[in-house]
């Protein structure tokens, strides 16, 4: 062959550091080594897979477009030499959750997947859906699980599980005895919701159509527990996914507010990559998510 998978591990590396010297440290190489195989590559098939920008290196076209397929061949690779050394094939998941999913379900999915694969490793990295698609996108993240729609043509998303958001206030709020909620009201209170960029805010905007520029958002916020303690502080009321308030619901110290007339209904979904080489600890985590 004219290339060899160190070659093809310096490549990956550099590409998704953008440094070389980087890239190296994290191969345990020196620069020079890494350098001279990333040069031997090129030249070997007489290609440019980087463009220098400053001091970083960017992949160029040709380099974007070869990423997933040198991607794919690694993990096939290391499934290959882990089948041979007579390991448990299913290894290492680099998953991605949106900030619902990751604190209140994917640590369970997680140690159910665990107690099926005792050898699995799991990396779960949680953001907001605008953050785990770029990361699926850029191959950083095996697979994700948002709350947000999302178009994308390098993104399969697959339809995973119904969800809906519930507008609260604390027990003593002046809503928190209606029965329900009209527009006229909703306009006069100061609200307390996710920042832009996360599913839950997509869903919420979109319910609010119509009315939304009139609304008060007095507070942005990026998670979930920061939002329900303003809300218990009195500081206004909120929306988020009925998954995260259960609890706070049974204790009394939320109360759940009716709004008939908006619809807070969505959907979770499941991201990967078209191009992803489905490994086996890919496959069985995409059939948990299918089966549970």
């Amino acid at each position: 062959m004219r290339y060899s998978l160190r070659q093809l591990e310096v490549f990956i590396a550099t590409a998704k550091t953008q440094n070389i010297s980087v890239a190296a440290s994290q191969l345990a190489m020196s620069q020079s080594a890494a350098s001279g195989s990333l040069g031997e590559l090129e030249k070997n098939f007489d290609v440019k897979l980087f463009e220098r920008v400053g001091k970083r290196l960017r992949l160029s076209e040709f380099g974007s477009q070869l990423r997933p397929k040198a991607e794919n061949l690694l993990e096939q690779a290391q499934e290959f030499e882990q089948a041979m050394a007579g390991e448990e094939v299913v290894g290492h998941l680099k998953l991605g959750a949106t900030l619902t999913i990751g604190n209140y379900l994917a640590v369970g999915m997680i140690a159910k997947f665990r107690r099926l694969f005792p050898q699995a490793d799991v990396a779960l990295s949680v953001a907001n859906t605008e953050a785990i698609a770029r990361r699926v996108r850029h191959f950083e993240l095996d697979v994700g699980l948002i709350e947000g729609e999302l178009q994308d043509p390098e993104l399969e998303s697959i339809l995973w599980r119904e969800d809906e958001l519930q507008v609260f206030a604390a027990p003593g709020h002046p809503l928190a005895k209606n029965r329900s909620i009209s527009d006229t009201k909703l306009r006069q209170q100061s609200w307390i919701v996710r920042e832009p960029g996360s599913g839950t805010r997509q869903t919420f905007d979109r319910a609010m159509h119509g009315i939304l520029p009139d609304l008060d958002i007095s507070m942005e916020l990026q998670h979930t527990e920061a939002i329900k303690r303003a809300v218990e502080a009195g500081l206004g009321v909120g929306c988020l996914s009925t998954i995260c308030l259960q609890e706070a619901f049974a204790r009394g110290s939320l109360v759940p507010l009716a709004v008939p007339a908006r619809n807070f209904e969505r959907q979770f979904h499941i991201i990967v990559h078209r191009k992803k080489f489905r490994s086996e600890a890919l496959s069985q985590w995409l059939n948990l998510c299918v089966n549970l």
